[in-house]
């Protein structure tokens, strides 16, 4: 068997670029989830359109990509007008799209149910769930990508707080719970030609995840069979498996990224 060099040796084990020809969306990704799927889609081949609400911090992510790989637009991501804005300079760029990320997500309270504000519980509705649908309803309607046409994959990132209580962050968690419900609907009614996922991390290193683990992730990941919290490229690496045609007879579901958490009577 011919041993391979390190130049001949595929980037991330990729040995073949997947998603040569794709072009992508990918929200929320100036920096964790987001940035690291943007990461790997562009390894795999993609084109990656990155959004996010500051400006500032999205110019720094997209200065590390190769020229000529990536778009990156600033807005918020439940603003119809930033979402309009984003599909019309894909289509003009590249002019076409394969693949919706949904990974924006807010989460501004912590603490118990009975003490949340409502109009911080609003909020989270707005932006995780019907920023979510928004999203996917605008990239189907626009004409000039032709995502159903071409036969387009959605990748949602919910939570395992979707489906185990979760202190701290119960409405999240709530949140999170009915992502996984559009998704699986969203999956039957866009059949045959969009596949829709979605990926359900447990906690994840990242600076949106802190509170989680900061000072104790010892004690944290002392609960997860595989004994360590999830990376930002541990959810890339799933999220660009269900984007490729390598995932074209899955559908409709919903895959944990634990490290075993769940199945071993763990809670988020």
């Amino acid at each position: 068997m011919t041993e391979q060099t390190p130049e001949q040796a595929p980037e991330h084990g990729i040995a073949r670029p997947r998603l040569e020809g794709k072009t992508a969306v990918v929200t929320g990704a100036s920096c964790g989830i987001g940035l690291a799927i943007a990461r790997r889609l562009v390894a795999e081949g993609a084109k990656v359109c990155i959004t996010a609400r500051n400006i500032g911090p999205l110019k720094e992510a997209a200065a590390e990509f190769p020229e000529g790989t990536v778009l990156a637009m600033a807005g918020k991501s439940d603003d119809p007008e930033h979402r309009a804005e984003v599909l019309d300079a894909v289509a003009q760029a590249w002019g076409r799209l394969d693949i919706l990320v949904n990974n924006a997500g807010v989460n501004p309270v912590y603490g118990p149910l009975s003490e949340l504000d409502p109009e911080a519980a609003r909020r989270i509705l707005d932006v995780n769930v019907l920023g979510t649908l928004a999203w996917v309803s605008a990239v189907c309607a626009h004409e000039a990508l032709d995502f159903r046409g071409r036969g387009g994959s959605v990748l949602n990132l919910s939570s395992v707080s979707a489906q185990t209580p979760a202190a701290g962050i119960g409405f999240y968690g709530i949140s999170k719970a009915a992502v996984e419900q559009l998704t699986r609907t969203l999956a039957v009614e866009l059949a045959p030609t969009v596949r829709v996922n979605a990926l359900a991390p447990a906690v994840v290193k990242t600076q949106f995840a802190r509170a989680l683990y900061e000072g104790r992730e010892e004690k944290v990941s002392s609960a997860y069979p595989l004994k360590r919290l999830g990376t930002p490229e541990d959810v890339a690496g799933a999220a660009a498996f269900l984007a490729s045609d390598d995932a074209a007879w899955v559908t409709g579901q919903i895959i944990n990224l634990d490290g075993g958490l769940l199945v071993a009577g763990g809670s988020a």
